[in-house]
């Protein structure tokens, strides 16, 4: 088999940790091209940029790492690499490692499920990755892992305009019980704002969140990750509510 051709993106900027942990499993498997955000951009969903010009710059970290930083958003990073800075597509797309887990609503803020799905509509191969969890994260499990499904990707395919969600339990190699194939949840968020005050005496509020999901099944995602397995979950765009067109086309609308 030739060397799969491997393009690596993120939404927490090209000196994340998480990136450099994906790039590290990633050498082992493939060609790698990294382009990424050059800031942070978690939370940025699937926005892109159209009221400023894009550029790219190389970057070259102390770890060996190489890639292109993007002054813009993770689906701009994906449009940027396919479209003007790699010679051929790429085999497949991996988005990642997030550090926090990205299930259930938070998918549909998630830019580095965005990412994923932008590759999609590349007509890629794509998975994005998250780690459950914050703070004293060990990234060692997820890179075996994801050296497992993006090899498992490689060999099996995936259908059109499908990626897989991949959120792993931040837990040591041997406490994770495996892989579980699962829905997109129902964990949403409450909104919380934490007023603050600047020495000028300017009011501001942090917007943080309290996470709910009254949905104990067990192939709830985030269930299963909470439960200590690797979800993994198919999601493709059509976001079409087809239960509710029959009752929509009764309605009287003139």
């Amino acid at each position: 088999m030739l060397t799969p051709s491997i393009l690596i993106v993120n939404d927490d900027s090209i000196f994340s940790s998480g990136i450099k942990a994906l790039w590290e499993a990633m050498s082992e498997i493939g060609k790698t091209t990294i382009v990424a955000p050059k800031s942070e951009h978690s939370g940025a969903g699937h926005a892109i940029t159209i009221s400023r010009p894009l550029h790219a710059e190389k970057i070259n970290l102390k770890c060996g790492l190489s890639g292109y930083a993007v002054n813009g958003t993770p689906a701009d990073s994906v449009k940027f690499a396919v479209n003007l800075l790699m010679d051929k597509k790429p085999d497949i797309l991996v988005s990642g490692i997030n550090p926090g887990s990205n299930v259930g609503q938070s998918i549909l803020y998630s830019g580095t499920v965005s990412a994923a799905r932008e590759g999609t509509f590349r007509g890629l191969s794509s998975i994005a990755i998250s780690l459950d969890g914050d703070s004293n994260i060990d990234y060692s499990p997820s890179k075996t892992i994801s050296q497992v499904i993006v090899k498992s990707v490689l060999k099996n395919g995936l259908p059109n305009d499908t990626l897989l969600n991949v959120t792993i339990p931040n837990l040591p190699k041997e406490e994770i019980r495996g892989f579980k194939i699962t829905k997109q949840g129902s964990m949403y968020f409450s909104d919380c704002f934490k007023k603050i005050e600047n020495n000028r005496g300017l009011e501001g509020y942090w917007l943080t969140a309290e996470h709910n999901d009254p949905d104990h099944s067990k192939d709830n995602d985030s269930i299963a990750v909470k439960d200590g397995y690797v979800s993994v979950t198919p999601l493709h765009s059509e976001q079409t509510n087809f239960s509710f067109i029959q009752e929509l086309s009764r309605w009287s609308l003139k």
